[in-house]
């Protein structure tokens, strides 16, 4: 299946909003209903927060967020289906082109510094435009992150990759990229918890929304959501004294 949208760039905090489609985060794009997620490649989450070239944390997954919509600008994108993405079952894998370009879109990301190769993938992998993303320390490269993937499953003792992740300041950099109190990002109000009594069901953790009776109680959410489905996606349950139709979605 192929599906074409045109994106337009849109700099404005939280999902870029365009006439056919949404630029989720780095690596997600929602067209004509459909979730893609770029299939072998991994981006910062959204709310995910990095440290740059001067030591300082920035929100690499806002910043992430905004170069894949300036990547794309106003050209036309397409999509090929390759079934259900590996590590999001509730979304499509996705080998996405920009019209004009050679390389596909997952490659563009990888090699502009904003994304790292991912394992597992339907369709091949970006190890070479990762390394050459690193060599000529690009985007995320110039820092110091963690894999996105062990933010996601905050894995804290994991290697943290990038040019200036300082030996002797390992305790300081952990501390950074994984807070105990993360900052929210723009209009992403949904409050995530890892949670161990969560597992039982298969997750990781539960979130709560605006409204639910133990939203205001959880002062030190472990991650940020914008919708349910980006939640539900990342491997988290609806908190269960939190009622269907509560909170905006």
């Amino acid at each position: 299946m192929r599906l074409v949208a045109i994106l337009l760039i849109a700099l404005a905090a939280g999902p870029a909003v365009a006439a056919d489609a949404v630029v989720k985060d780095g690596d997600t794009l929602q067209i004509a209903g459909t979730t893609f997620r770029l299939d072998g490649i991994d981006a910062p989450e959204y709310d995910q927060t990095c440290v740059d070239d001067h030591a300082d944390p920035w929100a690499c997954g806002v910043e992430a967020r905004d170069r894949l919509v300036a990547l794309i600008g106003d050209r036309t994108v397409t999509c090929d289906d390759l079934g259900p993405s590996p590590a999001f079952a509730k979304w499509r894998a996705g080998l996405c082109r920009i019209a004009g370009e050679g390389e596909s879109l997952n490659a563009l990301v990888v090699r502009s510094g904003y994304a790292v190769s991912a394992k597992p993938s339907l369709k091949g992998r970006f190890e070479a435009d990762e390394a050459a993303a690193r060599d000529q320390q690009k985007g995320l490269w110039r820092g110091c992150f963690a894999a996105p993937r062990e933010f996601r499953q905050h894995v804290t003792n994991g290697t943290l990759l990038g040019v200036s992740c300082r030996g002797d300041k390992d305790a300081e950099l952990r501390t950074v990229l994984f807070p105990d109190e993360p900052t929210m990002p723009p209009r992403c109000a949904i409050k995530g918890k890892f949670a161990v009594r969560a597992r039982i069901t298969g997750n990781v953790g539960v979130y709560q929304l605006q409204g639910c009776p133990s939203y205001a109680s959880l002062t030190k959410p472990s991650r940020w959501f914008c919708s349910e489905e980006d939640a539900q996606a990342a491997g988290f349950r609806r908190a269960y004294n939190c009622r269907a139709g509560t909170g905006p979605r």
